[in-house]
């Protein structure tokens, strides 16, 4: 059996729809649906069954007969204030399930690009270049932290992908965390013009698709002698006027125009983002990522079709 927490989410549900597509099924979904829009994600996925993660570990679950365990769960919310709640959810429980995973089975987690903070320290996977700017940066800093000092001693697998700007389907329930990309949908959906904080040509992220990301993961599961934390980026930093541009290239008669930066995301915001990709290569990883402009191109068709839900099953 695989578990995959966070399984109803966006990038745990296209996880489990990847590992649909290589033929696993025998997967248990671990998530919390108190937004019960999240089943949507789940519709055309194959799993055995779903428990929420409050109730997992009151089971005391023995991961012995465990395969592996791909944590994806987390309060992803960058503007949560509430530092409790971070270290609680993304912390605490964290380290919980990795306790029980190590010595029993492959320990794969969610870890963030935001713990490099400005990114003026640069993009490795290396203390000196980690300066979180928010209080959910920190919790995943801190679990990075606590990895370094389990990996060493460890006997089965742990990795760490630290996810750059991922985007791509069954991100719907996400609001404000969303990537541009379905918001520049519902704009341009609703015959308005898709808006762009100013400045935006100068704003360069690291974007990367969600299959791509799904695709690292799994070549990980795959090898289970490689451990470490990594970074899981596209490798290429394009600005938000770029990605913009690319949405409103299938949307005829599109406009952009810019909106004022809002005050709220002044000194929190990562204006550069660029994984360095060394490690990941160095650990063996060859595949190529996807262009932003392709990426671009699969979202907003399914995004016509659907809405940005698969609704077919995975193929094989």
């Amino acid at each position: 059996m695989i578990i995959v927490t966070g399984g109803a989410g966006f990038i745990g549900s296209n996880l489990v729809r990847g590992l649909n597509a290589r033929g696993f099924d025998d997967i248990l979904v671990v998530d919390d649906l108190e937004d019960g829009d999240k089943h949507r994600n789940l519709n055309a996925a194959a799993f055995r069954d779903l428990v929420d993660y409050r109730d997992f570990l009151a089971r005391d679950p023995d991961f012995t007969n465990v395969d592996a365990v791909f944590h994806q769960g987390a309060c992803s919310d960058t503007m949560e204030q509430d530092g409790r709640k971070m270290l609680r959810v993304n912390y605490e429980y964290s380290k919980e399930l990795l306790d029980r995973a190590v010595g029993r089975c492959p320990f794969l987690y969610a870890s963030s690009a935001s713990v490099y903070g400005d990114g003026k320290r640069g993009f490795r996977e290396e203390s000196s270049c980690e300066f979180p700017l928010n209080v959910y940066a920190f919790s995943k800093f801190l679990f990075d932290r606590h990895v370094r000092r389990v990996l060493p001693t460890a006997n089965t697998q742990i990795v760490g992908l630290r996810y750059f700007n991922v985007f791509g389907p069954q991100e719907n329930h996400k609001g404000r965390m969303a990537s541009v990309v379905p918001k520049f949908h519902e704009q341009l959906q609703s015959g308005g013009t898709l808006q762009v904080f100013e400045g935006s040509d100068d704003f360069r992220r690291d974007f990367v698709w969600i299959d791509d990301v799904v695709d690292v993961n799994l070549w990980f599961h795959e090898h289970p002698e490689r451990s470490g934390i990594f970074n899981c980026g596209s490798g290429r930093a394009e600005s938000f006027l770029a990605l913009a541009r690319y949405v409103a290239g299938h949307y005829e008669g599109a406009r952009i125009t810019e909106v004022p930066f809002p005050d709220a995301l002044r000194g929190k915001y990562q204006a550069f983002t660029q994984a360095d990709l060394s490690l990941l290569r160095a650990a063996g990883y060859e595949n190529e990522f996807t262009s932003l402009e392709d990426a671009v191109a699969s979202y907003v068709a399914l995004l016509k079709e659907t809405g940005g839900i698969h609704t077919e099953p995975a193929q094989s």
